[in-house]
């Protein structure tokens, strides 16, 4: 079932270029071209997600985001040709999940999209592929029944990659969220750690679990 997406920007040509690629993407979106038919339909639709523009007629984006935080925790990004601190700031303070600037490349939008639906949805307990189980509940990984030991960043580099599967992940993505934005190492610790996960899963049980993008990243897919 596709994401619903709600989009309430004013300047229509920006709507329109919005709703047609998140269409191609795979969204369902409404739009809406000025603040107070956007608040009711955010208010009487149920949406997975709003992009919410801050400079609206009849009710300025800053209202309809307070206007919405009384009653929903709808992700909503912010979208803005304003670009100062106090701005960006007001925003997330008053309840924004993220905020992107004006002109935006329609690739970043997407992305932090898909962030902020994957901080929505409930975290799976069994993460599979390739014959392989990660239960998180019990900080267990096994292929084809077969237990296997992780040290704890290779379960938390694990999880990620699963949590992600099908998703080419960059070095710097990994490091930020397998290490911690304040990590001072440096990119070839993700590459050591794949290395380790390789040699006691892909070597050991036969698999192509971890796969190389030359370039990018990892990803984790399944195998037939």
């Amino acid at each position: 079932m596709s994401s619903k997406i709600l989009i309430i920007e004013d300047e229509e040509k920006i709507a329109r270029f919005v709703e047609l690629e998140l269409g191609y993407e795979g969204y369902t979106t409404t739009k809406a071209f000025d603040g107070r038919t956007g608040l009711e339909l955010a208010e009487t639709g149920e949406f997975d997600l709003i992009l919410l523009d801050v400079m609206l007629p009849q009710l300025s984006g800053m209202e309809v985001l307070r206007r919405i935080r009384r009653t929903s925790s709808v992700p909503i990004i912010m979208l803005t040709a304003r670009d100062s601190v106090v701005d960006k700031v007001f925003g997330l303070d008053s309840g924004a999940s993220d905020y992107i600037t004006k002109p935006f490349a329609i690739e970043e939008l997407l992305a932090r999209i898909r962030t902020a639906l994957r901080k929505t949805m409930p975290e799976d307990v069994v993460l599979s592929a390739s014959g392989l189980m990660l239960d998180t509940s019990r900080h267990t990984v096994s292929v084809k029944g077969t237990p296997i030991e992780l040290t704890k960043r290779e379960f938390d580099l694990l999880h990620f990659l699963l949590k992600n599967k099908g998703l080419v992940l960059s070095r710097e993505a990994l490091l930020e969220n397998v290490w911690g934005f304040d990590f001072a190492g440096e990119t070839n610790a993700v590459d050591v750690y794949v290395r380790f996960l390789r040699g006691k899963i892909d070597e050991v049980f036969d698999i192509k679990l971890i796969h190389t993008v030359r370039g990018v990243g990892y990803v984790i897919k399944d195998e037939p």
